[in-house]
């Protein structure tokens, strides 16, 4: 029950992301799907029995860049995921945190 009411939250999260996109609002969007790969880095960190001093879902997916035997793909996707935008609050053209949310997730899951 509690993985399927997660399940829910983290695709009521992604949709909100898309629909920031499709708005032109891509600051929101790159919230919203940090925010739903960071829900499922924290479930998928507790499975592990690994607690964090900060129990926010940014710490948990700062903690999976460095967690041990996390396959490449999701760990260059954490990595995108906290990654920091810059002064014209961009990222680089090939990083799409929706993209990198769903991949992480997918794989975490």
């Amino acid at each position: 029950m509690k993985m399927m009411l997660l399940n829910q939250e983290i695709a009521a999260e992604l949709e909100k992301a898309e629909r920031a996109r499709l708005a032109g609002n891509e600051g929101r969007a790159r919230v919203c799907a940090r925010r739903a790969a960071g829900m499922m880095a924290q479930d998928f960190l507790a499975r592990h029995t690994l607690r964090l001093r900060n129990p926010g879902a940014y710490a948990a997916l700062q903690a999976l860049v460095e967690f041990p035997g996390l396959a490449p793909d999701l760990r260059e996707a954490a990595i995108h995921l906290t990654s920091r935008v810059d002064e014209a609050f961009t990222l680089p053209a090939n990083v799409d945190l929706i993209a990198d949310a769903r991949k992480l997730i997918g794989g975490l899951n």
